[in-house]
């Protein structure tokens, strides 16, 4: 059976990840432009640094994004929810498992696939308070609460 805590720590490993991966890129671009700096001047070398810069600034951002959604993941916290939706919610309905966290898109869990989403969502906004039992209809499709693990 899924555990709230298994998905959670599958989300913060896959974060971990992400920021690791940028974290790479990010030094691979530093000593990118540092090798082009050495190399002599001109219009084509001029050319390559900034556009190593463009990459840099891009990829700076998205670091900053992940670890912003990190910090958010653990304020929420493995907490079990009480009996209404809320941040941090982990919801069995009946089109699947939910996790109203982050946007994070589809994991998978002991070869479960849960859907990790926000709650400024569409259909995280729409689940926000309901007990179980309850309905969210979203795009002409109706999610069913069935539990909360």
């Amino acid at each position: 059976m899924l555990s709230k805590v298994q998905v959670f720590n599958t989300c913060i490993a896959l974060i971990d990840e992400k920021i690791q991966s940028l974290e790479k890129v990010l030094q691979e671009l530093t000593e990118g432009i540092e090798n082009e700096s050495k190399s002599s001047a001109g219009d084509k070398h001029e050319t390559s640094r900034a556009m190593m810069h463009n990459e840099q600034e891009k990829i700076s951002k998205q670091l900053l994004e992940t670890s912003l959604q990190k910090g958010l993941l653990e304020q929420i916290g493995a907490a079990p929810t009480e009996n209404e939706i809320q941040l941090g919610s982990f919801i069995k309905t009946d089109k699947g498992y939910l996790f109203l966290a982050i946007a994070l898109g589809k994991i998978k869990v002991e070869e479960t696939d849960i859907f990790v989403l926000s709650n400024q969502s569409p259909l995280g906004y729409k689940l926000m308070g309901l007990k179980k039992n309850e309905s969210a209809v979203i795009n002409g499709t109706t999610y069913r609460v069935e539990d909360f693990l």
